[in-house]
Order: structure tokens, then C-alpha cells, then sequence
């Protein structure tokens, strides 16, 4: 099928307010409209950028019924059901500007006939500087050390009692795809005892001498890890992947983080373990929904290293989702493929072969 540019097209963009925070270089925000308003409307193109995207009388619903293409980030999510497609006869292209696209009904997006691409490669070096930084943090102890200042305390035994090294200690990563191996291969140079991953067929004999990793299998990861780190994508497969079966296994005492999706673990689970001590620690930047509500109890527990989900939102990283959103919306425009095959998760209504 093919698109000329004669064809005006309506691109529809749910983003985040930043209200009295916005700078130019913040691209991601409702503000800032991901700098592509000019270029579009230089191209008669019609622009429209919301934010409000939950409930029946959303923003989001009233302008998806006549757009051609909806643009999400995985920052503030408009959830592409199978409703709202029902309802978007025009739809034919949703980007996520950014990585991970659970926020879209696949098999809804097949059925209907469109195209789902994100921007593979944009936050991967992002994604894995923080979960370093929140293995570290929360193997540290550095929350409570940090909140003890701002509120003016001095607990040296309180801070002290939970803090350790990573040195010497077994690291796991779920998942060896492109972050997995980023955080492999920074976690080297902290002279783990092991580090060892899972993934469905293993990285050549070079890249993991490379980077420092060894696949195991996923019982012995579990068992032995002192640190598990998920770095895959939600999936069906993956939904509810750490319930209290699998915490259960683990090592009394180990520490998760998750800088993946939060649907990958069981909210409650996850409290309960960290609560009972089962569970050193648990840290990440995910919620499942996303803005979480107030309260959501990953808030309030003990040991806990949550943040707003921003691994990916790096002023570095909008820079590179930004311009792929474009690349994308200019060959999508001319009836052109993507620049990069591994963009697409469906393609015009078939699931993209890494994905099928």
C-alpha cells in the first residue's frame, strides 16, 4: 500500500504535561510535542497533542476516531485497546516513541489490519546505565542513607545493616537482548564472582567472554543469584512471571530490580517478600498502571528503590526517539519500509518475524 505525500494525514500524539518544568530540551513533553509540529504542518499535515488519555471522555478518545496514525511513549501510555481501535476506522500506524509497545493490543493491532513500531535501539544504553544504578542503589542501601539526610537523621547502624558490595556476589539477568547485554558488560569491571543470564538460544562464545556473562538455566539463575536483574519485555509469556512461586525460590535475601515493565511481577508478591525479609530489596522505574495511583503499595514498602518510570526518558535518549518517530512518519508518508527492519512489531496487520 502506498502513501504519496499528496495525502494529508491526521497524527495523533498522547504525551505528559510538564507545566512549569518545561525546557527545550525536554522533547517528550506536551510542551515540546517531540519537536515535530513544523515539520508536520509544513507538510499539511494535521498535529494534534494530548494528554489526558484515561476514561470514555478522554482527550485521546475523542481525536483517535479520525486518526491516521497515534503516537505513545511508554513514559505516560495511552493504552491502544481493542475498543478504541473498533472505534479508529482511520487508524493505520501507532508508534511508540521509545521501547516496548505492551500498551498495544497485538493481536487487536493484527486483526485490524496495522502497523505497531517503536524506536528499537533508542533508550538501550539509557535503560541500562539505570539498572546499574538501581543494583547498586538498593545493594547499598542508599535510600535510606539519602533520606536520613533530607530529614535530618544520622544512622549509621540503621543504613550500615543492609549495605554490601557487589563485588564478589552472583548477578542474574532475565533476559539477554540488547540492554541485558549492556548491563553484562558494565556490571564486568565490578568483579562479580558470576555473572549469568537466561535467554531462549545463547550469545556466541565471543560476545559473552566479551561482556563477562554465562547463560544458565532459569532454575539456577534464580537459586543462586544474589542480585536478579529482568531485562525482557512483557509478554503473555512474561505477565506475572515472578508471582510468589518464583520470589519464593530465590535466595533468602537476594535483591530484585526491574527496570523492564511492572507487569513482569506480581504487585503484591513482590510486598510481601520484601516485607517478611524473603526479599532484600526491590528496585526499578516500572508500575503497572502507569502513573501509578497514590496508593499503590510499592510506594510505602520497607527496602524498596522505586522511581517515576525514566530510564528511558533521558534527555539523551528523547533526542534519539525523536528523530526516529520522524524517520518512521517520513517513510510511512512516502509508502516507504522503515530505515530499520527491527522497528516494526506488526507490520500492516502480521506479526514482525522477531515477535511471530
Amino acid at each position: 500500500m502506498v502513501f504519496g505525500f499528496s495525502k494529508r494525514y491526521k497524527v495523533l500524539a498522547v504525551l505528559y504535561e510538564a507545566k512549569d518544568k518545561v525546557t527545550p530540551e525536554l522533547l517528550s513533553c506536551k510542551e515540546n510535542e517531540l519537536n515535530l509540529r513544523k515539520w508536520l504542518e509544513g507538510q499539511g499535515h494535521t498535529y494534534v497533542v494530548v494528554s489526558d488519555k484515561d476514561g470514555e471522555d478522554s482527550e485521546f478518545d475523542k481525536e483517535l476516531k479520525d486518526a491516521d496514525v497515534v503516537i505513545s511513549t511508554p513514559f505516560h501510555p495511552a493504552y491502544l485497546t481493542r475498543e478504541r481501535m473498533d472505534a479508529a476506522k482511520k487508524l493505520k500506524l501507532a508508534i511508540t516513541a521509545g521501547i516496548g509497545s505492551d500498551h498495544v493490543e497485538l493481536d487487536a493491532a493484527v486483526d485490524h489490519n496495522l502497523t505497531v513500531a517503536e524506536c528499537t535501539g533508542s533508550n538501550t544504553v539509557s535503560t541500562a546505565e539505570q539498572t546499574i544504578l538501581c543494583i547498586l542503589s538498593i545493594v547499598r542501601n542508599y535510600p535510606v542513607g539519602y533520606s536520613q539526610i533530607v530529614n535530618g537523621g544520622w544512622d549509621l547502624a540503621e543504613v550500615s545493616n543492609k549495605a554490601y558490595d557487589i563485588e564478589d556476589k552472583v548477578v542474574g539477568i532475565v533476559g539477554g537482548g540488547r540492554i541485558g547485554q549492556l548491563v553484562m558488560q558494565r556490571l564486568k569491571g565490578f568483579n562479580c564472582k558470576d555473572i549469568i543470564y537466561t535467554k531462549r538460544h545463547p550469545l556466541d562464545k565471543e560476545l559473552e567472554e566479551e561482556i563477562g556473562g554465562r547463560k544458565v538455566e532459569f532454575d539456577e539463575l534464580l537459586t543462586t543469584s544474589d542480585v536478579i536483574s529482568l531485562n525482557l519485555p512483557l509478554s503473555d509469556k512474561t505477565r506475572g512471571m515472578f508471582d510468589k512461586e518464583t520470589i519464593g525460590r530465590m535466595k533468602k535475601g537476594a535483591f530484585l530490580v526491574n527496570t523492564a515493565r511492572g507487569g513482569i511481577v506480581d504487585r503484591d508478591s513482590v510486598v510481601e517478600a520484601v516485607k517478611s525479609g524473603h526479599l532484600a530489596g526491590y528496585a526499578g522505574d516500572v508500575w503497572e498502571p502507569q502513573p501509578p495511583g497514590k496508593d499503590h503499595p510499592w510506594r510505602s514498602m520497607p527496602s524498596h528503590g522505586m522511581t517515576p518510570h525514566y530510564a528511558g526518558n533521558t534527555i539523551d535518549a528523547q533526542r534519539r526517539y525523536t528523530q526516529n518517530t520522524k524517520d518512521m512518519l517520513e517513510c510511512f508518508f512516502a509508502g516507504k519500509a522503515f530505515p530499520d527492519e527491527s522497528f516494526y512489531i506488526v507490520r500492516e496487520g502480521k506479526l514482525a518475524d522477531q515477535y511471530s
